[in-house]
């Protein structure tokens, strides 16, 4: 499964990078000079807790957006995956490439166990902005990583909505060997925009909507 997760990584996670035993704890806090650090902090309020069985693998780590450790390291990921429809890569997701993205407050966590891990990015952008749905041909592609085949299908979640905005999709990566499942929940409150990635062996919908429940509270508590 470690396989069919390492690849997951590389050629799915641009927004916060992708937790695993052999990533190492970020510093509390970046203060980059793109980002107020005073805004950046405001936002550790909306990270969530470990969960019950999980351990903190990455972070928090606070500062501009497209600055961070985690994001840059996703998108170096991205750039040595080789995917079958290039448009795919990040589509649905926070473009950090985008100026008025990777300048905007953010933070992340990340969190690790056996099973998966789950890692939450949390961004302030000057306008209610959100990502676009997944286009339809991003719903079913394939990858060469580390010269590796894997393959990508990905349904929408019908969750109920959180926020102002949210969605939710599960997508299962399979290399013909083994396969791994990642939950993706993006939710929108005012400028806030949460994303959460949820990758292990067996993914559920459930599971994934309590975790929606409980990002959009935090989301609430954000101070203004």
């Amino acid at each position: 499964m470690r396989k069919a997760i390492s690849g997951i990584c590389l050629s799915m996670v641009a927004v916060a990078g992708c937790s695993s035993d052999e990533t190492a704890a970020a510093p509390a806090a970046s203060t980059p000079p793109t980002a107020s650090s005073a805004d950046a902090a405001k936002l550790r309020a909306a990270l969530l807790p470990a969960p019950a069985g999980m351990r903190i693998s990455y972070g928090p780590e606070l500062g501009a957006f497209g600055s961070l450790k985690s994001t840059q390291q996703g998108l170096a990921a991205v750039r040595q995956t080789k995917l079958e429809r290039p448009e795919c890569a990040g589509a649905a997701q926070l473009d950090a490439a985008k100026p008025d993205v990777a300048k905007a407050p953010a933070a992340v966590i990340a969190f690790a166990a056996e099973r998966g891990s789950i890692t939450q990015a949390v961004v302030r952008l000057p306008s209610a902005s959100f990502p676009a749905p997944l286009p339809e041909q991003c719903t079913s592609y394939s990858a060469n990583v580390g010269g590796s085949k894997i393959s990508y299908k990905t349904r929408i979640l019908p969750m109920p909505t959180k926020g102002d905005q949210s969605r939710a999709y599960l997508t299962t990566a399979a290399d013909g060997q083994k396969n791994a499942q990642i939950g993706s929940i993006m939710i929108r409150r005012g400028t806030l925009i949460m994303s959460m990635l949820v990758v292990g062996k067996d993914v559920k919908p459930t599971g994934l909507y309590e975790l929606a429940d409980l990002a959009d509270q935090n989301l609430g508590r954000v101070p203004k």
